[in-house]
C-alpha cells in the first residue's frame, strides 16, 4: 500500500478522537442523564426545599446525652451518599470537634471528599457514630484521625491539637463545632453543675483549642465556629446554651480582627433548627422535637448535609476575603 492510503489527516484524527471522547463521556453520563428531567439535560435536578427532607411531625424519641445519630428516627443526612467533592480542599489538614454527628460530621465528610485529611474529636460514648465517619473519610482516600475525649478538660483539648498536628502532619483548618445543649424551662432548676458543663464545652473548649492551634496555623489557614440562631433570638428554655452561642458569634468577630493581619481567617456558621442528636438527648422538649422546624417558612427541620457546603466555602481559598462573618442556614426564619 502507498503511504498516502495509510496516512491519517490531522482533521480525521481530531474527528476520530473527538467522537471517541464524546462517546465515553456520554456513556458515563447515562445514569446522571436518566435522573434528569426532560430533554436529557445534564443540569442538576430542580429540588423543592420544602419537600427535600422529612417534615414534621417527627416520632417522639429520647436518648441519654450526648446521643447517637445512628439511633435517630428519621436518621439525619450528613451527605453520606449525596455530597460530591471537586478538589477544593486538596492537601488541607482539618481538625473538627464533634465530628461524629451533626454539622461536624457533615463537614468531615465534605472536607474528605474535597481532598482534605481530617481529625475528629468526639465524646467516648459516641464511638459507634465516629467509626462510621472514619470509614467514610478513608473511603474518600484521605487520612482519618479519631481523637475521643472530653472537651470539658483543658488537658484533653491541648492533647487534641497536638495529636491532630502530629497525625495530620500539620494543621490549617480548625472547626470548633462541638456543643452541649440541655433544655431547662426554669432557671431555678438549672444547677451550677449543668451550667458549668455547658460553659466548659461551648466556651472554654474553643478557647483552649484555638489557643493551642494558632501557633501551628500559617497564612491562609482558617478557624470556623458553629454558633446558632439562638445567639440572636434565644429560646426561653435554652438560657445557658443560647448565651454560649452569642459568645461564639462574638469571639468569631473578635478573633477575625486579631488574626487577620496574620493571614488567618475566622468565621462562623449559624444554623437554625437542624436535625441532630442535640435535640433527642435533652436539648428539646418532646413537643418541640415532634414539631421541630414546623413553624419555619420551609416547614421542616434542616439536615446537616444542607450546611456542608457552607463549611467548605469558608475553608476554601475562594473565601479569601471573608473573615469575621457569620453564615446563616435558618430555613427562612433564622438569623443572621
Amino acid at each position: 500500500m502507498s503511504s498516502e492510503k495509510n496516512a491519517i489527516t490531522r482533521r480525521d484524527l481530531v474527528g476520530t478522537l473527538g467522537a471517541g471522547i464524546a462517546g465515553t463521556v456520554l456513556s458515563g453520563a447515562v445514569p446522571a442523564a436518566n435522573a434528569q428531567s426532560q430533554g436529557g439535560s445534564t443540569a442538576a435536578p430542580f429540588v423543592d426545599p420544602t419537600t427535600k427532607y422529612p417534615k414534621p411531625p417527627y416520632p417522639g424519641q429520647s436518648q441519654p446525652w450526648p446521643g447517637l445519630a445512628s439511633k435517630m428516627t428519621p436518621r439525619p443526612d450528613h451527605g453520606e451518599t449525596s455530597y460530591k467533592g471537586s478538589g477544593r480542599l486538596m492537601g488541607r489538614k482539618a481538625l473538627i470537634t464533634g465530628g461524629d454527628s451533626g454539622m461536624g460530621r457533615a463537614a468531615a465528610i465534605a472536607y474528605a471528599r474535597e481532598g482534605a485529611d481530617v481529625a475528629i474529636s468526639y465524646y467516648p460514648s459516641e464511638e459507634s457514630d465516629a467509626v462510621e465517619v472514619i470509614q467514610l473519610i478513608k473511603a474518600a482516600g484521605r487520612k482519618a484521625i479519631p481523637l475521643p475525649g472530653d472537651l470539658r478538660e483543658e488537658s484533653y483539648c491541648k492533647e487534641l491539637v497536638a495529636k491532630a498536628v502530629d497525625g495530620l502532619g500539620g494543621l490549617d483548618i480548625v472547626v470548633s463545632n462541638a456543643g452541649r445543649q440541655q433544655q431547662c424551662e426554669d432557671i431555678l432548676q438549672l444547677t451550677s453543675e449543668a451550667f458549668d458543663a455547658t460553659i466548659k464545652t461551648n466556651i472554654y473548649a474553643p478557647f483552649w483549642i484555638i489557643r493551642a492551634a494558632v501557633p501551628h496555623l500559617k497564612p491562609g489557614s482558617c478557624i470556623i465556629g458553629t454558633t446558632s440562631e439562638q445567639a440572636y433570638d434565644p429560646a426561653a428554655n435554652l438560657y445557658d446554651y443560647a448565651q454560649t452561642k452569642a459568645a461564639t458569634m462574638n469571639y468569631v468577630k473578635s478573633l477575625a480582627k486579631q488574626l487577620g493581619p496574620k493571614g488567618i481567617r475566622v468565621n462562623g456558621v449559624a444554623p437554625g433548627p437542624i436535625w441532630t442528636p442535640l435535640q433527642v438527648s435533652g436539648g428539646a422538649t418532646q413537643d418541640h422535637l415532634i414539631h421541630f422546624g414546623q413553624k419555619y417558612p420551609l416547614g421542616r427541620a434542616g439536615q446537616p448535609a444542607e450546611l456542608a457546603s457552607i463549611y467548605v466555602q469558608l475553608a476554601s481559598n475562594d473565601a479569601s476575603y471573608t473573615t469575621g462573618n457569620i453564615y446563616g442556614a435558618g430555613g427562612g426564619d433564622g438569623q443572621p
